[in-house]
Parts: C-alpha cells; sequence; structure tokens
C-alpha cells in the first residue's frame, strides 16, 4: 500500500470526501474523519476504531498496525504502516473504521 493508494481507496467509500486535520489530509463520511493520512511521516496512516476494534486489528497484525502513542490512542486511533499492509486488510479496516 502507499500513500496514493490509501488516498485512492479512502475516496472509493460512498459518500468520502477529502479535507484536512491538523495539517494532514483526512478522509471523512457525513463529517465523521474515518482516515488521515502522513502521521507521524507519510509512510503512515491513521484510522479510527473503538478500542476493543484497535486491540483485535494490533494483535491480528502488529506488523501493519500499532496504536497512535498518547491519548489518541485512548480513543482507538490506530497508525497502519502502508508497505506492511495488503490492499484487502487495508480496506477491511478501512471499511470498519
Amino acid at each position: 500500500m502507499t500513500a496514493t493508494g490509501l488516498r485512492k481507496l479512502a475516496l472509493s467509500f460512498p459518500d468520502a470526501s477529502e479535507a484536512a486535520h491538523m495539517r494532514h489530509p483526512d478522509f471523512r463520511v457525513r463529517g465523521t474523519v474515518f482516515a488521515t493520512l502522513g502521521y507521524p511521516s507519510d509512510d503512515y496512516g491513521v484510522l479510527m476504531f473503538s478500542r476493543q476494534e484497535q486491540r483485535r486489528l494490533v494483535s491480528a497484525n502488529p506488523r501493519a498496525f500499532s496504536a497512535v502513542k498518547g491519548a489518541w490512542d485512548r480513543r482507538g486511533n490506530t497508525q497502519v504502516r502502508l508497505e506492511n499492509v495488503d490492499l484487502a486488510t487495508q480496506r477491511a479496516a478501512m471499511a470498519l473504521a
């Protein structure tokens, strides 16, 4: 997965749009952010989950997913290392987010 691939995939969801959040591109459905791109670097995206969903994804695929450090972790924000995730896994995770 690449940043371009993540952007294309995010925008393929019904009603998805791109905006900006804290100087990073974000992707929303009906005003709610479900993913961002470029944090902490261009090699990453962030997906928003419940804490339970976050723990399940991180434990199932720790090379691709990790909890964002700090208070964002408690909100279920989860980093995805783009080079370590395939399209099918990323699509399923985005659908869940």
